[in-house]
């Protein structure tokens, strides 16, 4: 199989199947593929856009976002026990 040949695992997904997997509007996605910076990877068919369903997943791993831990709460935690101790 050739790289950009879709399977059942890794298919291609049209702007409309992609917003539903995305929960984000077509009208966004079509920025994305734009964007100066980071933009979506996708395949042009004709007049059809696709992207591959494993390439959106690895586009959208460089926006995520890890939180902070609570660092004061988990100090007060420790000063707490320590005193009780």
């Amino acid at each position: 199989m050739g790289a950009a040949t879709s399977t059942a695992v890794d298919p291609f997904l049209s702007l409309r199947t992609l917003a539903s997997y995305s929960c984000m509007s077509v009208r966004k996605l079509r920025q994305y593929l734009h964007d100066s910076v980071h933009p979506l990877p996708h395949y042009r068919l004709g007049g059809k856009i696709v992207v591959r369903r494993s390439e959106f997943d690895a586009w959208m791993a460089a926006y995520r976002r890890v939180g902070q831990a609570d660092v004061e709460g988990i100090v007060n935690s420790v000063i707490s026990d320590l005193r009780r101790a």
